[in-house]
């Protein structure tokens, strides 16, 4: 019997197997719980996305999302029947707000992946190929990068024309150069290290070494960019929105409530006072998390 438990030795338990990859994560939590700012970023992200989730379950008026008429009901006040007041035509603001945390993370999610989809590809073919490809790419950024981001979404909104959909094309236009810049950066300096040297002399191809050691390894960066990134695309885009250049009214986006309420300051506030304050926490929210998540995922950052 002896014999049997030394030629058949019990199998690793689940936490024996991945007992680095457990230390790792514990790590990374006992950072992230440290940092104060990063926990609020957290709280702040966690009741956007209940309210992206369950909002249309929670508001009391959803007929009012789309822009339903209710002049009785105009311009009230702060209540216990209407949390955040109404509107010039009765719509249940709160409503309004709750609802638009949906259409703000559609925004946020369009804009970055669109961003991604174009800057991750280039970024590594300049930074892996090198030479007159990298040129051409890295001074085609620097032309984009050269001009102010909402400046040039404004001009391509203003080609295009108004409108939610164009508005996020525009911005996705000019939001791309970062990731490029971010992930050719990266490159350049995954592509010397030992073990992509090592793939290589094994007879790795470059697609293989792209997207096995180069792709993988430039991830970190980019989710810290892509969280911090989801704040401001969703600041433009309401940005655009209060210029009349984004959403429509009555579309329940913050900025274009923004942009409308603003016509009856300073007497009736809560109209635009609201959906900025839903701007100005989200925002806040994102750029905290991304601030933790830099400091998790960049070693340089925990020490």
């Amino acid at each position: 019997m002896m014999t049997d438990i030394l030629d058949n030795p019990a199998e690793p338990t689940f936490r024996e197997r991945h007992a680095s990859t457990i230390r790792t994560w514990r790590l990374y939590a006992r950072t992230f719980r440290n940092n104060g700012a990063a926990m609020i970023g957290l709280i702040i992200i966690t009741g956007f996305m209940f309210l992206v989730i369950f909002g249309p379950s929670i508001v009391p008026y959803p007929e009012d999302a789309l822009g339903a008429t209710h002049i009785e009901n105009k311009l009230q006040p702060p209540s216990e029947k209407h949390w955040f007041g109404t509107d010039e035509v009765g719509n249940d603001v709160f409503t309004r707000v709750v609802i638009g945390a949906r259409v703000s993370l559609q925004i946020g999610l369009i804009i970055t992946g669109i961003s991604m989809l174009i800057g991750v590809p280039l970024g590594i073919i300049a930074g892996y190929v090198g030479g007159w490809v990298e040129e051409s790419i890295m001074r085609i950024t620097d032309i984009f990068l050269s001009i102010p981001g909402l400046i040039l979404a404004i001009a391509i909104v203003g080609v295009l024309g108004p409108g939610i959909g164009n508005a996020m094309l525009a911005i996705s236009l000019v939001w791309w150069p970062g990731y490029v810049r971010l992930v050719q950066a990266k490159t350049l300096s995954l592509k010397s290290a030992i073990y992509v040297d090592a793939a290589r002399s094994m007879g790795a191809s470059k697609m293989r070494i792209v997207f096995v050691h180069i792709l993988p390894n430039c991830l970190s960066p980019i989710i810290v960019k892509v969280s911090m990134d989801m704040g401001m695309a969703i600041l433009y885009a309401a940005s655009l929105g209060f210029l009349g250049l984004g959403a429509q009214p009555p579309f329940p986006e913050w900025g274009a409530m923004i942009s409308v309420g603003r016509n009856y300051l300073p007497d009736w506030w809560w109209y635009s006072f609201f959906p900025g304050l839903a701007i100005f926490l989200t925002v806040l929210g994102f750029n905290l998390l991304g601030d933790g998540l830099r400091d998790i995922l960049d070693p340089k950052g925990r020490e």
